[in-house]
């Protein structure tokens, strides 16, 4: 899958494109119902599958007070993305001068751009450009003016209700993570960078790695276990969400601690990503370290079977 920054950034020549259009946050199976209609499209056009998204949220921009906590980090947006073949990805730099340019202009814009446009699938109450101006009613006219089809498809329901974003949301931060994963349409899954920490984990005979989730949404605290997949191997995950009552620290802060068993070796600077299963218990204060390690050595035991 091929990412751009530009829509000029296409190769010249290129084939003519049938494009989709959303944040995507999650790729859930409403997005997934989007996303395979542009490739069905594309397939039968001998056309490229586009996906147009955005480096962030619009509401950082727009409306920062509502600005959500994001389920994916971007890279795990844009693996989803590819397991769904997709061709290309257009990931537009979301600031302020782009959030003022009307739905029509941006409209225009990407024909111009692309050249050819087959068709445009959104979902039925996508909105868009300056002032929410645009939505599928204004797509359709400018479809007929450009010469493109519009697909504008009505919502995906699970148990008599939309699958969303925001109810995937609902269900991670109440710690329902069988009901995301089924919303998503694969299991629930954090992503983040490892970044140095305080060593604790490591003095206690338990090396961790803490990962950055800056922005991005989180289940209720606790400890879980998880697994992951690196170098081409699968590593079971004792995973902590929580601010460490049992350590002292001047300044306790939440942090996210991954301690993958059997695995020796560096991961400061490496992405991971985390599916999280069962909660073992929520987060308490020991008595002592010496209890903590105590605890830990039965949650890993626990994870292993």
């Amino acid at each position: 899958m091929n990412v751009i920054q530009s829509a000029k950034d296409l190769q010249p020549g290129h084939q003519p494109v049938c494009l989709a259009i959303g944040f995507f946050d999650g790729v859930h199976l409403g997005h997934q119902q989007i996303i395979r209609q542009t490739v069905a499209d594309a397939r039968q056009r001998d056309a490229q599958a586009l996906v147009i998204t955005f480096d962030h949220h619009p509401n950082t921009i727009v409306a920062p007070k509502r600005a959500p906590p994001l389920i994916y980090s971007l890279p795990q947006k844009l693996r989803a993305l590819e397991s769904l073949a997709v061709d290309t990805v257009l990931q537009i730099h979301f600031d302020e001068p782009f959030s003022r340019q009307t739905g029509a202009d941006f409209i225009r814009g990407l024909a111009r751009d692309f050249g050819t446009i087959h068709s445009l699938c959104v979902g039925a109450e996508f909105v868009f450009g300056y002032k929410r101006s645009g939505n599928v009613a204004l797509l359709k006219t400018l479809g007929e003016e450009i010469g493109f089809a519009v697909h504008g498809l009505a919502a995906v329901a699970l148990d008599g209700r939309v699958v969303s974003s925001t109810r995937i949301r609902e269900t991670i931060r109440s710690g329902d993570l069988g009901a995301a994963s089924q919303m998503l349409g694969r299991p629930y899954a954090i992503a983040g960078r490892v970044m140095p920490g305080d060593g604790v984990g490591r003095q206690m005979g338990v090396p961790t790695a803490n990962l950055d989730m800056s922005g991005l949404l989180l289940p209720p605290e606790g400890v879980y276990a998880g697994r992951t997949r690196l170098d081409q191997k699968n590593y079971r995950v004792a995973l902590n969400i929580g601010f460490r009552p049992t350590v002292v620290s001047a300044a306790p802060h939440l942090r996210v601690e991954a301690h993958l068993l059997d695995f020796s070796g560096d991961l400061y600077g490496r992405e991971l990503e985390i599916e999280i299963g069962e909660r073992l218990r929520g987060e308490k204060k020991f008595s002592s370290a010496a209890a903590l390690r105590e605890q830990i050595e039965r949650d890993i035991a626990r994870i292993r079977t």
